[in-house]
């Protein structure tokens, strides 16, 4: 298995009528969550969150790649 870098952002039952739209909501959810938090809290935020997601991948494999690609150029 291979990381999937084109946009992957669905929500089931609803219909969306632009390829970006489900991406923006994710913004959105993703915006609104840290509103109000301090830097510190945003960033215990954003950890929590990596290593819940990194959970639910749970293949070392695409995790590294996904690491590789995020230090690029950082």
């Amino acid at each position: 298995m291979t990381l999937n870098l084109a946009p992957n952002f669905s929500e089931a039952g609803k219909r969306y009528f632009r390829e970006f739209s489900p991406g923006d909501d994710f913004y959105e959810a993703l915006i609104d969550t840290h509103r109000d938090l301090s830097d510190e809290q945003s960033a215990l935020l954003n950890a929590k969150l990596i290593l819940l997601l990194a959970n639910h991948i749970g293949e070392i494999a695409i995790l590294r790649c996904a690491l590789q690609l995020a230090r690029e150029d950082v």
